[in-house]
């Protein structure tokens, strides 16, 4: 649900029926619904688009094998165990309904992610392990296409990011993508985390293009195929986890995005083409 101020607060399963109802009503929308890992695609006419705004983690980095490597040290040390989806889907609900409150920094967020976890489990982090955990992010690693295919997609379109993070983490991060960004947009900036409606709203002010010339691409439905149809913001699904059953690190959502691609190479390939 979202509440005046804009703010989405994840509630579990029912966010579903309220994502669909703005989906039905954004603009510029297909008439296909997509809510799950089969891979499908439409036309998009790109000569309409002037820029791309991306997500940056879990669509040009590869949140979830960071995430779950920076937890697994921790409860590794603590002889504990979980499933990989269970870690994630854990750290998703912590993670989002602490975005969803008062703006605290992201190395904040993710400190306390991780000790509600733990918690979780059954047993307790130290300030050290916290520290060392929301420092890691820098050096998630990028997905093996993000590079050549922001290369050859910068060569057609302005490219932007719009990011649940603070600049000094994403400035590390942004070193491994192979591109300098004619726009970033940090959570910092914003003072709120996507999917609130703050962070698409600043973007569109930096960007200065009619909405319908900018086309958004990210993976998670919840925190920004959500808002961008709410918003009236085309966007492209790279569906990373195509093939794989569950929600993974986003929680579940459903939105109806312009086009999903399985990959970042294959939607360059057509944009381009």
């Amino acid at each position: 649900m979202r509440t005046s101020s804009g703010r989405a607060v994840y509630a579990g399963p029912a966010i579903c029926d309220a994502t669909r109802e703005a989906a039905d009503s954004a603009r510029s929308l297909p008439t296909s619904a997509i809510s799950g890992p089969t891979v499908r695609s439409v036309s998009l006419d790109f000569a309409n688009v002037d820029a791309l705004t991306f997500d940056c983690y879990g669509t040009l980095i590869d949140w979830e094998t960071g995430l779950l490597r920076a937890i697994r040290v921790i409860i590794a040390a603590r002889g504990l165990d979980r499933a990989d989806d269970k870690l994630l889907q854990a750290y998703a609900r912590h993670e989002a309904d602490l975005e969803s409150g008062t703006y605290r920094t992201y190395r904040e967020i993710l400190s306390e992610s991780v000790s509600r976890l733990v918690a979780e489990l059954g047993s307790e982090t130290t300030p050290a392990e916290r520290e060392a955990f929301a420092e890691s992010v820098g050096s998630w690693a990028a997905f093996t296409d993000t590079r050549d295919a922001l290369r050859r997609l910068a060569e057609r379109f302005r490219l932007g990011v719009i990011t649940n993070c603070d600049d000094d983490l994403f400035q590390a991060s942004e070193r491994q993508l192979g591109v300098t960004f004619d726009w970033v947009i940090t959570a910092q900036q914003a003072r709120s985390y996507k999917p609130s409606h703050r962070n698409f709203e600043l973007a569109l002010e930096r960007v200065a293009l009619p909405r319908e010339r900018i086309l958004h691409v990210a993976q998670s439905l919840y925190h920004d195929h959500v808002p961008a149809a709410e918003l009236g913001i085309r966007s492209v699904w790279i569906n990373r986890r195509h093939g794989r059953a569950g929600h993974g690190a986003t929680p579940p959502a459903e939105a109806r995005p312009a086009a999903e691609f399985p990959d970042l190479e294959s939607f360059a390939a057509t944009a381009v083409d």
